[in-house]
């Protein structure tokens, strides 16, 4: 089975998804604010290179940039953000559409349903302090059917 990376197109794809992501953000009142302090003049490279990796790609972030720990310890101890959260997801999918997705086609849903999982679960685990985050944390792989075990997809 293709996996939801090479489906998509590869790391083209990405890049272009997460430059329509990252101009919808900056332009959204509210989840505008997270990057109001400035971020990282790769900031659109590495977010593609983190999504290929989590959605079956190669191992470029994990491999240049560092591990999962560091990606959560970027968006934790800011308190709940429920609000934000769901802004950022409706900035990804307004990203879909721009990039070609439609509704209909089941890579829409399945990188959807990605974003909306690790917006609300990996991301937002932390809310007190970054300094509760685990050292070690791998990239979570995220299949067609949702999260990846160890020992296959889960439900």
């Amino acid at each position: 089975m293709q996996t939801v990376f090479e489906a998509a197109g590869g790391d083209g794809f990405f890049l272009s998804l997460a430059g329509a992501w990252h101009v919808r953000v900056l332009a959204d009142e509210v989840v505008g604010h997270a990057f109001s302090h400035g971020f990282h003049p790769e900031h659109t490279r590495r977010l593609a290179a983190y999504w290929a990796e989590a959605l079956g790609g190669p191992t470029t972030y994990s491999d240049s940039y560092g591990d999962e720990t560091s990606v959560v310890r970027m968006h934790s101890g800011n308190g709940p953000h429920e609000d934000m959260d769901r802004r950022a997801i409706a900035c990804f999918d307004q990203a879909l559409t721009d990039v070609g997705l439609t509704d209909a086609d089941p890579l829409h849903k399945a990188l959807h349903d990605y974003f909306a999982w690790a917006t609300t679960t990996t991301m937002s685990r932390y809310q007190r302090s970054a300094d509760d985050v685990p050292f070690g944390l791998a990239i979570r792989q995220w299949s067609w059917d949702g999260p990846v075990s160890r020992t296959g997809p889960s439900s």
